[in-house]
């Protein structure tokens, strides 16, 4: 009640005149309520506010299980002002399963994005240096629909800093079955020729490679490694990770049901999404 109570208030009044703080941001999470920018002019003090801003959602949304990385591709980059991916962090009550139900407004700004997520097996993983030394260190492929919620009010910076700030929009996600991994040269292959088709309401809106994430889904993954281990950190076994989007960002429409499907060699999975 307490919770609500200051959410309601933040949405009211504001948080603060200006940036906002971690804390601050918490509550405007909560509201689902447009926010100030954070102030931070680097992707690493955005990752230091990140860090606080997910310290104050743990007990809304749960323990961290992983990671996501977004601004995979090249143009997208370009338009943030960034030459590389940002990171973000998984909590446990922001993933449901496929066929959940959820609100075309579940955030500030909501958008949907075709997905991929793996989980990793082994901490071998953080040595990885090509695609095919990743996939012996994961145990599945999973089919995947991010949520994100962009949070900022319309005008402020959206930037890398500010992007990695609010936690790379890091909100809901909707997780298909998993596929096992099969450390063979087939898999491998079938995984850099991946297709993913996207459709809303049985009307095919998207098909787009797997190789639109990075040149191939798992070089994010390396890159990911990479991004930990510059700040002390590793992935462990056990962790999820979410590899970029998959095409264009959708905007959530009540009534509309989402399906991604994804097929790659003699292997494919789906997932799907209805926002109500």
């Amino acid at each position: 009640m307490r919770i609500r109570l200051l959410a309601f208030v933040a949405v009211l009044v504001g948080v603060s005149a200006g940036a906002v703080s971690p804390d601050g941001l918490v509550l405007y999470w909560l509201g689902k309520t447009p926010a100030p920018a954070p102030a931070v002019a680097t992707v690493d003090e955005g990752l230091d506010f990140q860090a606080a801003f997910v310290r104050g959602l743990i007990p809304i949304a749960g323990d961290p299980v992983g990671y996501k990385v977004g601004l995979t591709s090249r143009a997208v980059q370009e338009r943030f002002g960034v030459d590389h991916p940002l990171r973000g962090v998984l909590l446990e009550r922001m993933l449901l399963a496929s066929g959940a139900v959820v609100p075309a407004r579940f955030g500030a700004v909501p958008i949907a994005e075709a997905d991929l997520m793996v989980r990793v097996g082994d901490a071998g993983v953080n040595q990885a240096k090509t695609p095919e030394e990743v996939l012996r260190h994961l145990d599945a492929v999973i089919p995947f629909i991010e949520l994100p919620d962009l949070m900022l009010k319309k005008g402020e910076p959206l930037n890398g800093a500010t992007i990695t700030a609010i936690n790379v929009g890091a909100r809901l996600g909707v997780l298909g079955r998993p596929i096992p991994v099969e450390v063979t040269p087939e898999f491998a292959r079938a995984l850099a020729e991946m297709q993913v088709y996207v459709s809303v309401d049985d009307a095919l809106v998207m098909k787009v490679p797997g190789k639109a994430i990075l040149g191939h889904p798992l070089n994010a993954v390396i890159w990911l490694a990479g991004d930990l281990a510059r700040r002390g950190e590793a992935l462990k076994p056990g962790d999820l990770v979410s590899l970029g989007s998959l095409g264009k960002p959708l905007r959530p429409q009540a009534g509309q049901t989402l399906w991604v499907g994804y097929s790659f060699g003699r292997w494919g999975g789906e997932v799907k999404v209805r926002f109500e």
